[in-house]
């Protein structure tokens, strides 16, 4: 995707096509893996290249500490899961699956700290 465009009508459909898809599996414990589903993994988001061709899943564990391993398991069954994808998602192709952490509730979790600091909380007030 180039800087600053939005996604297409079509990268949005196929993108949640496969988070539904993706989600499915990994909920069932599809997979096989017992590892996998110890790490109960959540698909929050899933971006579609232009093309189609490549589907970036974000993803995370509610086990803190754990993101690590998550992406290990979800590496090491990629083509497995892939193969289970194509046959609950209808597109003409397949795309191929890489997996990333989830980072925004970090992100917002530190966002949200950083606001209630004394000194952050203080400066808000005097702009009220």
């Amino acid at each position: 995707m180039s800087q600053g465009s939005a996604p297409s009508q079509r990268q949005l459909r196929a993108g949640e096509l496969i988070r539904h898809g993706l989600a499915d599996i990994l909920l069932r414990g599809e997979t096989g893996d017992p590892e996998l589903e110890r790490l109960t993994p959540t698909v929050v988001e899933v971006q579609m290249s232009p093309d189609l061709k490549i589907a970036t899943a974000y993803v995370r564990t509610l086990i803190a500490g754990r993101d690590q391993a998550l992406l290990e398991a979800l590496n090491r069954n990629k083509k497995y899961v892939r193969g289970l994808l194509a046959k609950k998602v209808e597109m003409k192709f397949m795309p191929e699956v890489r997996y990333r952490i989830d980072t925004a509730l970090d992100y917002a979790n530190k966002i949200d700290e950083l606001l209630h600091r004394p000194e952050v909380a203080r400066d808000l007030k005097k702009d009220e």
